[in-house]
């Protein structure tokens, strides 16, 4: 039997007690997650039950519509509360240990980019992503549209936004970024993440920079293996750092890691930078100055350990300086990493004075967000909104190439053109694109009738690419529009089949601009970085000119157009 033990100054402390609270304390850097549109029994019991940071809403584990959402919220901060008592004195006191503060809010998190990535449904406003917002290279309106989706989370309940993303898009090989990120020069991009944070915490929600340190120069995705980042010390000062060193100095209260491993910081290329003090805390606090809250990015990501081995990883992670660990919606995974930290603490591996910095850091991030008011619903999707996001869209269309004076278009009313776009499909796990709706004849037609939709596979085969091309034969106009020309080959060959078919064509990257070097010789080429509807009508507008291309490439295009470039038409 272990009995209380003196300390040097003749306090009298209790290993056992003392552990207990440490588990208590790690346990509360949890971020939970689960699969419902309500919130299971379970979840709901071990809210009430032990500490917990927050949870995370995933839009195909938890999202309907922005009513479910704003009941769920709701219920989530209920059952959080459950373990509330009244003292003597007739206030409201916490029961957790780790002063988990049951009296504040807890954290509701989800991934709002715009863009690619929705992740509360289409009850939100469509704006286009950071792509966009680069395009248009106007901080004062990358501010109003994210205050506008921080009013849209807040108003559903949801106080952490996972965003803006700070990487730069500097590699088109790169799967997983592409129009999340704002662009290729790390001061412009800085200048508009500093705009986000701002405009997003007006609003009450907390700003998550990320993927730091770095996550746009990679080649691989970090949800399937561990990325390298081989730029030196030099240029990550220079270019990644550059973004989070904005945000940071704009005010963002969260700041998530990537799964990325960087040698030039840690000296080991197989090290993710998640698990690396010399990057979350040596870095991040000691260098850049930040600080409020870490966060890992999500713990189910291939680039982490899984199974059996991934409490190693989960307590590495918060050996390296994170506060909060972003689990997935696996129940036994969660099981596992619980009862591995509770074990930890028992074996008084968890460094206690650290654990406990943490939980004060979260604790002071759930004061803050308990100052604001919860908006409402009505202005989740509303007219003021939705006319901000048409202006977005209008203001990042770019013209790219028009060598054939081909724009804007004037065809007589019974000229046929073919409309051809790839399904939207999810092309990593931080996409939501599959639930768009191809919309490009739909935009089209709203300035010609004679408009015939063709919709192919996302990687069309040969003989897909054969009936295309004769179809369009007879046709006087060819718009395609491709989203990831760079990556599936098939897309580059059927605008190449198009090109040599005989009508006009003109060609559209529908997500990143990069799409161009895959098929070099389209003479008409626009950029509307992405297909969401008001990027599409926006695009049928300025096609017929009934709008402009204001927009300036916010990346450059190897070999072929620079960062900057656009025509004004």
């Amino acid at each position: 039997m272990v009995s209380a033990l003196p300390t040097l100054d003749g306090d009298v402390i209790d290993p056992v007690a003392e552990r207990r609270d440490v588990s208590d304390t790690v346990i509360g850097s949890l971020m939970l997650a689960f699969d419902g549109l309500e919130v299971p029994a379970d979840v709901a019991e071990r809210l009430a039950r032990a500490p917990a940071a927050g949870v995370t809403l995933f839009r195909f584990s938890n999202v309907a519509d922005p009513g479910q959402i704003r009941s769920l919220t709701a219920a989530i901060q209920a059952a959080a509360a459950g373990g509330r008592v009244a003292t003597a004195a007739g206030h409201v006191a916490a029961t957790d240990r780790g002063g988990a503060a049951r009296d504040l809010p807890i954290l509701i998190a989800a991934d709002q980019e715009g863009g690619q990535l929705i992740g509360l449904g289409d009850g939100t406003t469509p704006f286009a992503g950071n792509m966009a917002l680069g395009a248009a290279g106007d901080p004062e309106l990358t501010e109003r549209v994210w205050r506008a989706m921080g009013l849209e989370l807040r108003a559903l309940g949801v106080t952490v936004d996972y965003g803006p993303v700070c990487d730069l898009a500097t590699n088109p090989a790169n799967p997983a970024i592409g129009i999340r990120s704002f662009g290729d020069d790390p001061q412009a991009v800085g200048e508009l993440v500093a705009a986000a944070v701002r405009g997003l915490q007006s609003a009450g929600v907390a700003a998550a920079l990320k993927h730091f340190p770095g996550l746009g120069d990679v080649a691989s995705d970090s949800h399937h293996e561990l990325p390298l980042l081989a730029a030196d010390r030099g240029s990550l000062e220079s270019g990644e750092l550059v973004p989070f060193r904005a945000g940071i100095v704009a005010g963002a209260r969260i700041v998530m890691s990537a799964h990325l491993a960087v040698p030039a910081l840690t000296g080991d290329p197989q090290l993710p930078s998640t698990l690396a003090p010399a990057v979350m805390n040596g870095l991040l606090r000691g260098e850049l100055g930040f600080d409020g809250v870490s966060i890992t990015d999500a713990l189910d990501m291939r680039a982490l350990a899984q199974g059996l081995n991934q409490v190693l990883d989960v307590l590495a992670a918060l050996r390296a300086g994170v506060d909060l660990l972003l689990t997935a919606p696996d129940p036994e995974a969660r099981a596992r990493i619980e009862a591995g930290l509770r074990h930890a603490a028992a074996r008084g591996l968890i460094d206690t004075a650290a654990a406990r910095a943490s939980a004060g850091r979260v604790r002071a991030l759930r004061g803050w967000l308990a100052g604001f008011d919860q908006p409402e619903l009505a202005v989740v999707g509303g007219a003021a909104h939705a006319a901000l996001a048409d202006e977005l869209a209008a203001r990042a269309l770019t013209l790219v190439r028009d060598d054939e004076g081909l724009l804007p278009l004037a065809l007589d009313p019974t000229d046929r053109i073919a409309a051809i776009m790839p399904t939207p499909t999810d092309q990593t796990p931080a996409d939501t694109s599959s639930t768009v709706r191809a919309g490009l004849a739909a935009a089209l037609r709203a300035h010609h009738q004679a408009v015939d939709e063709i919709i192919v596979d996302y990687a069309p085969s040969a003989d897909d690419i054969g009936a295309v091309r004769d179809r369009v034969r007879d046709h006087a106009l060819v718009v395609v529009g491709t989203t990831a020309a760079t990556a599936e080959r098939g897309q580059a060959a059927l605008v190449e089949a198009l090109l040599a078919a005989g009508p006009p064509v003109v060609t559209v990257a529908l997500r990143t601009p990069f799409d161009l070097a895959a098929y070099p010789a389209s003479r008409v080429h626009a950029s509307s970085y992405g297909l969401l509807r008001p990027s599409l009508e926006a695009l049928g507008a300025a096609l017929f000119g009934r709008a402009a291309f204001p927009g300036r490439l916010p990346v450059a295009i190897p070999g072929l157009h620079p960062t900057g470039h656009g025509l004004v038409r």
